[in-house]
């Protein structure tokens, strides 16, 4: 299937690592002018062929910096992928443990970056009736799987996506949201990450509470997502084959959530 991406320009956040390094990779891939951004630039960033920002999202002025310099680049924006999160918010606990300040920092990171980059792209994606993806998770239709702000922020990042495609759907921006579940990332692969610190927590090898993720977390393909597939899904939803799917959430996650 040709998606028909090569000419288009795009912005991916969170783009230095997992789903969205491997979002990068294949818009270019697909032809596309990127800049991809992230807090800590790295090499596998750069050597996407992107242009690589570095930029804190969970500020205003981090965004206002990305996208100044992503039109500078761009000339406009076609394509627009809002995956930056996690940080600080994927962290073992209860809602006892988040105090206001990581509550408004979990916020800042999952939902406001997203909200502050489309309102500054969104001039541009009208005139070119271009596309938006927001990267949720299955966290936001199962809260109790995992961290409570973090399920809250990813639970009003997917209500965003509904709001975004009905205003703005009329004036041709598409705008969709893909929810994956466990990925193949740092998040549960580094030792430092919220895998190795759940391990750390349950007093197993993080070998071993990896190994058995698919069947505590119910998947039914028996494996977890790798972040290839993710972007894959990604740009379908960004093409124009995907031309009349508006407003829509797609879970990528192995079969975890059951409910419809």
């Amino acid at each position: 299937m040709k998606l028909g991406l090569d000419s288009k320009t795009a912005v991916v956040t969170g783009a230095s690592r997992g789903i969205g390094l491997a979002t990068v990779r294949t818009l270019v891939e697909e032809g596309v002018r990127v800049v991809g951004v992230a807090r800590t630039v790295t090499p596998e960033l750069k050597e996407t062929g992107a242009h690589a920002v570095a930029a804190d999202l969970s500020t205003p002025d981090g965004v206002a910096a990305l996208m100044d310099e992503a039109f500078a680049e761009l000339g406009g924006l076609d394509l627009l992928v809002n995956n930056v999160g996690g940080g600080d918010a994927v962290e073992p606990g209860g809602f006892l443990d988040v105090d206001d300040a990581a509550w408004g920092s979990v916020f800042d990171v999952n939902l406001m970056s997203a909200v502050r980059v489309t309102r500054a792209a969104l001039p541009s994606l009208i005139e070119r009736h271009g596309s938006i993806v927001n990267v949720s998770s299955i966290n936001s239709r199962m809260p109790a799987a995992g961290p409570v702000a973090y399920s809250a922020a990813k639970a009003a990042l997917t209500a965003l996506g509904k709001s975004l495609a009905e205003e703005f759907g009329p004036q041709g921006v598409r705008v969709n949201t893909v929810s994956p579940g466990v990925v193949r990332t740092a998040i549960w692969e580094a030792p430092d990450g919220f895998g190795g610190k759940m391990a750390a927590a349950f007093g197993v090898e993080h070998a071993d509470l990896l190994a058995g993720m698919p069947a505590a977390a119910g998947i039914t393909s028996g494996r977890i997502t790798e972040p290839g597939e993710v972007a894959a899904l990604i740009a379908f939803l960004l093409s124009d084959v995907a031309g009349n799917i508006m407003g829509a959430e797609y879970l990528i996650d192995g079969g975890s959530v059951k409910t419809s």
